[in-house]
């Protein structure tokens, strides 16, 4: 994704240095050249071998420095950079960078930059809402640098407020937006399907599944972002529906669904069966709320919506979803091939930061051609933009 691309990760001496190595082990991942520069500081938390290891590029901490082939570093790294990534800024640097200081390698680098600068601070809530950091953030947003912004939480001193580093799965997002604004999908047309699906009992409780709908609003969101068109069939979903989107068709049951993607499909170039519609309804939905020390459900086979897809489709490519605990790629490529999709996206739901509700995924993404490509552990909207990729790919 970010292959050609050099990204030049500054870390500055706060505990959530910590986090700044799953943002460069991510960006690396990812296909960047990854360059890193410590202050002195941030070796004290951690150490500079760390992230050569992740970025398998030397780390700069002393401008001094003689021990490499001559040249004037800070001004090399940042001619080299596509995108500098400050993670965390502490209060001291944001400082810093709003006065113009230069007295170490890591600031200085920083004054030399010229390609988008992406700062992201971590700090105490006190330190956070001093009015000096404040004005400082807003002069750095005035003159054009780009803010990560902390989260609230439970910060390390044990104070709660905002001030936490953000979730490295969203710095890195922000990475990729700012380094590919692509407009691929204008003029394409999208239908995807989120969330799980509801089916009555007795009309309190109801039969469903853990889908948060966050995978489907992410390559919503991701479409609209390169230009797209997008219908999106609503289940029920925790994850909020993006304003952008520009049509929202809200369901609650499978049949609800399959009425909605048979009746929006025609006027689409794509479609996507993110959601997890329920395979099964109650027969018969009890009258009133069954209290009985056993319950006999009597379930039937709701409609399959992507094979009904799949066979009036023609032209349009279809994508599909498997999330599987065992026989992952079996149970893959029979979907892709019953179906009739183009792409099936399996995961894995056991393991760790992978299936539903979370904001991460991994996932192995296969195509009726026979193409597969791996897809570690990233943020789901990282993987919506493989997916579009891979639909572009076709």
């Amino acid at each position: 994704m970010l292959e050609h691309r050099c990204v030049l990760v500054v870390v500055t001496g706060g505990i959530a240095c910590y986090k700044a190595c799953e943002v460069v082990s991510s960006l690396r991942k990812a296909g960047a050249d990854v360059r890193v520069v410590m202050t002195e500081n941030a070796t004290k938390f951690v150490s500079p071998l760390t992230f050569e290891t992740l970025s398998n590029n030397p780390v700069a901490v002393d401008t001094f420095r003689r021990d490499t082939p001559w040249e004037v570093e800070h001004v090399s790294l940042a001619k080299r950079a596509d995108i500098a990534v400050v993670v965390p800024a502490t209060a001291n640097v944001i400082g810093k960078m709003a006065c113009g200081i230069a007295d170490d390698m890591a600031t200085t680098t920083l004054l030399a930059v010229k390609a988008p600068v992406v700062v992201c601070p971590a700090m105490n809530v006190n330190m956070y809402e001093n009015e000096a950091v404040r004005d400082n953030i807003a002069l750095l947003k005035k003159r054009g640098f780009l803010f990560v912004e902390a989260d609230e939480g439970f910060l390390a001193c044990g104070d709660v407020g905002k001030g936490r580093l953000a979730a490295p799965a969203v710095i890195v997002q922000k990475v990729v937006d700012t380094l590919m604004p692509v407009r691929d999908y204008c003029g394409k047309r999208v239908l995807v399907t989120a969330g799980a699906t509801r089916e009555d009992v007795d009309g309190i409780r109801f039969l469903s599944n853990y889908s948060s709908g966050k995978m489907g609003v992410e390559i919503a969101k991701a479409v609209k972002d390169r230009g797209g068109e997008v219908t999106l069939v609503a289940g029920c979903m925790t994850a909020p529906v993006p304003d952008c989107v520009d049509k929202v068709v809200r369901v609650t049951s499978t049949q609800q669904m399959y009425d909605a993607v048979m009746r929006e499909y025609s006027a689409c170039d794509v479609i996507i069966k993110a959601a997890a519609p329920a395979d099964y309804r109650p027969k018969k939905v009890l009258d009133d709320k069954a209290k009985s020390a056993t319950l006999d459900l009597e379930l039937v086979k709701n409609p399959d919506i992507a094979a009904a897809v799949g066979q009036v489709k023609g032209e349009r490519k279809l994508v599909v979803f498997c999330a599987e605990r065992k026989e992952l790629a079996k149970r893959a490529l029979a979907k892709l091939k019953s179906k009739n999709a183009d792409i099936v996206v399996a995961n894995d739901v056991s393991l760790e930061g992978a299936g539903f509700d979370k904001d991460t995924n991994i996932a192995t993404i296969m195509t009726a051609s026979g193409r597969v490509r791996e897809c570690e552990l990233m943020s789901k909207r990282m993987l919506a933009d493989i997916i579009l990729d891979e639909l572009n790919a076709l």
